[in-house]
C-alpha cells in the first residue's frame, strides 16, 4: 500500500499528489491529510476514479484508507 502524506500542503496539492499515485497504478493507497477541505476533495477524486475510501480520524489528522 503506497502512502501519500499531504499533511502541511494547501489545495490543490492533496489532489494533485494523490491523483499521480492513482495514476501510477496503485490498487491501494493511504492518503494522510490534515483539512476537512483536503479530506472532502480527495476523497471526492478518488471515489470519482472508481475508489473505495474509508475515513479515519486519526489525531488532529486523516487517514483516507482507499482500495479500487
Amino acid at each position: 500500500m503506497k502512502v501519500v502524506d499531504t499533511r502541511g500542503l494547501s489545495c490543490p496539492e492533496p489532489v494533485i499528489l494523490t491523483k499521480n499515485a492513482a495514476d501510477s497504478g496503485e490498487k491501494e493507497l493511504e492518503v494522510l491529510v490534515d483539512t476537512n477541505v483536503s479530506k472532502e476533495n480527495v476523497t471526492r477524486f478518488l471515489e470519482g476514479s472508481g475508489y473505495k475510501v474509508e475515513v479515519k480520524e486519526d489525531g488532529d489528522s486523516f487517514k483516507l484508507v482507499c482500495r479500487k
